[in-house]
């Protein structure tokens, strides 16, 4: 069968001497970025500061509108920042919690970093937090889920798509709930924008965050966060910055909230990594991630039945339709296998409770499956991890 995705793999150099199979954790670098990321120091180094009103002042809200087409957005609704944890602040800071309506709620398998933001602000005991268990570690039963969440409900971040699993929650249905009962949601995309279409603007999320490091293959420092546009003139975050103000170059003393999206920025953008996401975002708009997911799912169900066979347990959910782009594979000596394999060029990750992470991608080749299943279990059968110390803290 031929693979027209596979038309893409040379615009990856990581890809001609390794076996890449982690873009859950960091996408491969489009070979364009080289010449983004020197288009930005060749403006820098002859525009010098005129760069900021021909360009990089926006860039925020342009280099924004084209995550927008890929999370089904409307232009100009989302906003550009470093990471996650900042967006997540960002949106909490809107809100005042009151005795009525204080609480937050999320799984125990939210990425633990979102869940350090909230615990933090809860400690002035304005917030109150119900974490939703799990009863497997892969899994969060979505009944559970939507009990959780009532009138005194303020705020529910949550994941699209657990990090940890693979697990693909049910976006609607959590925020239909929300909906019902006053709150909102933040949508965490990380796991899914890239490899699982979906539209922010059809699902009704209040907002949504994400970054470029993952499956959008844009590199480190470059968040997203969505901000639904009826939202957008009734908020005002209090995490907040010059680039928010109607009128920055005013330089007035008393903030006057930018219309629209620009509200939501703060300080000064991080340039570079907008330069250096952009190559990502041209290719994964220009596939489709329709055709992402189609072949993301012929990929992760041969995964599954090729470790199978191989006589390894596999963690993440069977079916497609509850699971995003990634396989998790278990065994007990998973972490020394996981060292292994990436001394040996198979570049994978492991999670404790979840095993070995194996993402394949658009560019991933089908024989690179069953290249990465051959060599773990060649690695199990010899015992090659005997001497590697059993413990998974490095990944």
């Amino acid at each position: 069968m031929t693979d027209e995705l596979l038309k893409w793999r040379s615009e990856f150099p990581i890809l001609d001497k390794t076996v890449y199979l982690i873009s859950h954790s960091l996408g491969a670098m489009p070979r364009e970025t080289y010449a983004r990321l020197n288009d930005y120091a060749e403006t820098w180094a002859t525009r010098g500061v005129r760069a900021w009103a021909e360009g990089w002042w926006d860039m925020p809200v342009t280099t924004g509108n084209e995550i927008a087409r890929i999370i089904g957005a409307e232009p100009d609704s989302v906003a550009m920042h470093q990471n996650v944890s900042i967006c997540q602040s960002l949106i909490l800071s809107c809100f005042d919690p009151t005795p009525k309506r204080n609480k937050i709620v999320y799984s125990e398998l939210n990425f633990p970093s979102v869940m350090y933001v909230y615990e933090a602000h809860a400690r002035n005991d304005k917030l109150r937090i119900e974490t939703v268990a799990s009863d497997d570690g892969i899994t969060v039963p979505l009944e559970r889920f939507l009990d959780a969440i009532d009138e005194d409900t303020l705020l529910v971040p949550f994941s699209h798509v657990l990090f940890k699993s693979g697990f693909l929650q049910n976006a609607k249905a959590i925020t239909e709930r929300a909906h019902e009962v006053g709150a909102m949601v933040v949508l965490d995309s990380y796991q899914s924008a890239g490899t699982v279409p979906f539209s922010v603007k059809e699902l009704n999320v209040d907002f949504a965050t994400g970054g470029s490091v993952k499956w959008l293959c844009g590199g480190p420092g470059a968040g997203y966060l969505y901000v639904r546009p009826d939202l957008q003139q009734q908020l005002q975050p209090k995490t907040t910055g010059w680039m928010a103000h109607e009128q920055p170059f005013a330089f007035e003393t008393e903030l006057r909230y930018a219309p629209g999206i620009t509200r939501f920025l703060h300080g000064s953008p991080a340039i570079p990594a907008l330069y250096a996401a952009q190559s990502g975002y041209r290719i994964i708009n220009e596939i489709g991630v329709e055709r992402i997911r189609e072949k993301s799912v012929r990929q992760t169900m041969r995964l599954i039945a090729l470790a199978e066979e191989a006589g390894f347990r596999v963690t993440s959910p069977k079916s497609a339709a509850d699971r995003g782009g990634t396989i998790t594979v278990w065994h007990e000596a998973a972490a020394a296998i996981t060292k292994e394999l990436i001394r040996r060029e198979f570049i994978v990750d492991y999670r404790p409770g979840a095993g070995v992470r194996i993402s394949p991608h658009f560019y991933t080749k089908d024989e690179e499956l069953e290249l990465v299943i051959e060599e773990m279990k060649n690695i199990r059968d010899a015992r090659a991890y005997d001497q590697i110390e059993k413990v998974g803290a490095a990944f």
